[in-house]
């Protein structure tokens, strides 16, 4: 693996790590609802959702 390719790997579990914290998860902790699940658990599940199609594409640039 290149090494941008794994420097941009390294950045994003670095934001994954900022992103997951406590300070940053409790800000969507609040009694909105999207599509009836609550904010907390879209954003979590959105982050990580990210996180894979982020990785996927950076993986994927590697194998070119």
């Amino acid at each position: 693996m290149k090494k941008r390719h794994e420097q941009k790997l390294i950045i994003l579990s670095i934001g994954l790590m900022i992103a997951f914290s406590i300070p940053i998860s409790l800000l969507f902790n609040s009694e909105k609802k999207v599509l009836g699940y609550p904010m907390m658990l879209v954003y979590l599940f959105a982050v990580w959702m990210a996180s894979i199609v982020i990785s996927f594409v950076i993986v994927k640039k590697h194998d070119e």
